[in-house]
């Protein structure tokens, strides 16, 4: 019996061991920064992940403080395709902005969420 508990628990330890092998990609930094106020208009948005990105499924949408969706150009992946480039196409004017972004892994899982940042003059 004694022996049966311990290999339940070298499983149940092993297991949590490897829960993070099954982790989301996160945001680990933008920049824009989260909260940041720039005094210039960004010519693109880099969000860095904690994994590696599958393109094609994978992007964002930036809002201003009307909900106005703002232009952008098509994304790219760099840095082992952990790091997520979005060109954006037109001048921000001064006011907040919000990025939702919504990403897919390499290794399958979605993940998404959202940050802001202000222009100012």
């Amino acid at each position: 019996m004694r022996k049966r508990i311990m290999i339940i628990g070298l499983a149940a330890a092993l297991i949590a061991l490897a829960r993070p092998a099954f982790a989301h990609a996160e945001l680990t930094t933008s920049s824009p920064a989260d909260g940041s106020s720039v005094s210039a208009s960004p010519t693109e948005l880099d969000l860095s992940f904690s994994e590696a990105l599958n393109l094609n499924f994978s992007g964002l949408t930036i809002t201003g403080s009307d909900k106005s969706a703002i232009e952008t150009g098509d994304p790219m992946l760099m840095d082992g395709d952990k790091v997520l480039i979005v060109p954006v196409s037109q001048t921000l004017s001064a006011g907040a902005y919000t990025v939702y972004w919504h990403v897919l892994s390499t290794d399958g899982h979605k993940s998404s969420g959202s940050y802001s940042f202000t222009v100012t003059p």
